[in-house]
């Protein structure tokens, strides 16, 4: 079984408007209102990858509900802790000229809703695989990612980290099956500018050495890098294509990985899969398809 964590999920709201003027009203083109969050969006590829899996998480007041209802609409097993203060946070993402966004703060999570995100955790065993990703909200402890891998070290679970800076380099330690920056986000980490795969590569090798078995660095229009467990260097190039909206796509490409590894067992197959369901949300208004996948496999 696949479990998902999203610690501060969302809805996402977004529109368009043909000019943004601040201090004035400004008329929508186009809205659309989907449930958010990294591990939510991984959640929706997988199933619509034919992959169930159960995302795990915090709700809180009517905007909690209408998140709730939006993920049993798109297929999810969703069983997020409910959480009594607050409500779960509306990002509001305006396009225009150029993209502008309002990200809410989230609800109010108490020191019960974590034992309850733990009871929930506690289930994971042998071979189930568990993807956290995303931020932390500041009403949670700044070490929830190791916690969570403490918590779960020893039992077997291939646990997968989507995060920025100290909250990925602070898990390496506990091993991770599975780490997904993107290149400036490792560039950050060591100090360097990355552009190129070649450029790449070491800084992935070195991040596995630091603990990670597997090191998958997406890079937008330049395509990705995999340093495998088995010791090998998979690149490629990015699918050809124009990007609609790129919200979304680094999800994309974990959910595929998964979803290639489960299928065929190998790396390079779940590399390629990974990148094409990346490429495939990128290049339109919604999550990844697999017949979209399947396209841009097979070109």
């Amino acid at each position: 079984m696949i479990f998902t964590v999203t610690f501060n999920p969302s809805l996402d709201y977004i529109v368009r408007v043909d000019e943004m003027r601040l201090g004035t009203i400004n008329r929508t083109n186009y809205e659309q209102l989907l449930p958010g969050g990294k591990g939510i969006n991984v959640s929706i590829v997988l199933g619509n990858l034919g992959h169930p899996s159960r995302a795990l998480g915090f709700s809180a007041g009517v905007t909690g509900v209408a998140l709730e209802k939006l993920l049993a609409d798109a297929g999810v097993d969703a069983d997020l802790v409910h959480v009594k203060e607050g409500f779960t946070r509306i990002n509001a993402k305006v396009k225009a000229v150029e993209e502008t966004e309002l990200n809410g703060q989230g609800p109010r999570i108490a020191p019960e809703d974590v034992d309850a995100l733990f009871s929930k955790l506690d289930v994971l065993g042998q071979d189930d695989t568990l993807v956290i990703s995303g931020s932390v909200p500041n009403t949670l402890p700044s070490d929830m990612y190791e916690q969570v891998m403490e918590r779960l070290a020893g039992r077997g679970v291939r646990i997968v980290v989507d995060a920025e800076r100290d909250l990925l380099t602070r898990v390496l330690p506990y091993r991770p099956f599975l780490v997904k920056p993107n290149n400036h986000e490792l560039g950050d980490i060591f100090g360097v500018t990355l552009k190129t795969r070649d450029e790449v590569v070491p800084y992935a090798r070195r991040m596995q050495e630091m603990g990670a078995q597997n090191v998958l660095v997406s890079m937008a229009g330049e395509g990705g890098v995999l340093v495998a467990a088995d010791g090998q260097v998979y690149q490629s190039p990015a699918a050809k294509g124009t990007v609609v909206n790129s919200v979304g796509a680094g999800d994309s490409c974990v959910a595929g990985f998964l979803a290639g590894l489960m299928e065929t067992g190998s790396y390079q197959t779940a590399f390629r899969m990974g990148l094409a369901a990346g490429s495939a949300s990128a290049f339109s208004d919604h999550l990844a398809t697999r017949p979209e996948v399947e396209d841009l496999m097979s070109r």
